[in-house]
């Protein structure tokens, strides 16, 4: 494999430490993600983009046609996040794990579970923000400026004047106008990713097309949202987590009740049409295992 360095990484406007604040007026906030050639490892086969690390991503692409799997994994630690390429499309992958030394490695499919290394880079990340992976697209959050749910959110909160306003409008848009879709859930393939556009049209999904929907959403208005994968008892789910100045990290993310705020599941709150049992469920969050965030 060979490096190829072209240049100085690209400076964003962005303070050291944080990123601008979240606008009080609904005006849509699109963080760029894009491969810019700058710093990467590549070969005949993939390359890695690695230019714009500090602002929490890498872009993977795999170059040639091929009918095998091809997946791609970024691992900090003992913590690995597994992805699977679309064939030659530049894939957005978080930097979720904070900084420190990432590998990213590629791999293709021989036959079955058996799969070959195609190309790696080891990168040693300082962020810009430590919000940075969650504010921008990634592969499990794909949106841009024409997104109708982005549109839809800076609807929803033109009059709100702060995070957490928006949150909650959001939220109750999200379950009061998607329903779960249980056809879906049952013949779901492994690899599957949420298409924003498309699910606008049909008002319904799966746990992790309504955390990648709310993700999205807050996202595009400046509010650092993860999308969070683990387990809800044994049941494998998605939800996201927001970030407020006032509170930090809210895990499991949140509802307000008076002056007291509890733990959000889009996907239960609505399935569940916010009965007293679900949101009892809800509010505890013993029954809520985070493994990954996007």
């Amino acid at each position: 494999m060979r490096k190829r360095i072209m240049g100085m990484v690209m400076a964003l406007a962005i303070s050291a430490g944080c990123l601008p604040a979240a606008p009080v007026s609904a005006k849509t906030v699109i963080y760029p993600t894009k491969a810019t050639g700058e710093v990467v490892e590549e070969n005949d086969q993939c390359v890695i983009d690695y230019s714009n690390c500090k602002d929490g991503y890498v872009v993977v692409k795999y170059k040639q046609s091929t009918a095998k799997i091809v997946k791609a994994q970024v691992k900090k630690g003992k913590r690995t996040y597994t992805y699977t390429l679309r064939k030659q499309s530049e894939e957005v992958l978080p930097l979720s794990e904070g900084n420190g030394t990432y590998k990213i490695t590629v791999f293709l499919q021989l036959k079955g579970d058996s799969y070959a290394t195609v190309g790696s880079a080891s990168v040693d990340v300082k962020m810009s923000s430590k919000f940075a992976p969650f504010l921008r697209p990634n592969q499990y959050v794909k949106f841009n400026k024409s997104t109708k749910y982005v549109k839809k959110a800076a609807s929803l909160t033109k009059k709100c004047k702060n995070d957490l306003a928006k949150v909650k409008k959001i939220y109750k848009y999200v379950i009061k106008n998607m329903k779960y879709d249980n056809k879906k859930a049952k013949n779901v393939k492994t690899g599957y990713l949420p298409n924003l556009n498309s699910l606008y049209k049909k008002k319904k999904g799966i746990c992790f097309d309504y955390a990648a929907v709310m993700t999205a959403m807050l996202r595009s208005q400046g509010v650092p949202t993860k999308l969070v994968i683990g387990y809800t008892g044994n049941t494998y789910h998605a939800w996201i987590n927001v970030y407020s100045k006032k509170k930090g990290w809210i895990t499991g993310a949140i509802y307000i009740s008076g002056k007291k705020w509890k733990l959000m599941d889009p996907t239960f709150a609505s399935t569940g049409k916010s009965s007293k049992s679900i949101m009892k469920y809800i509010e505890n969050k013993k029954n809520y295992k985070a493994q990954y965030s996007y």
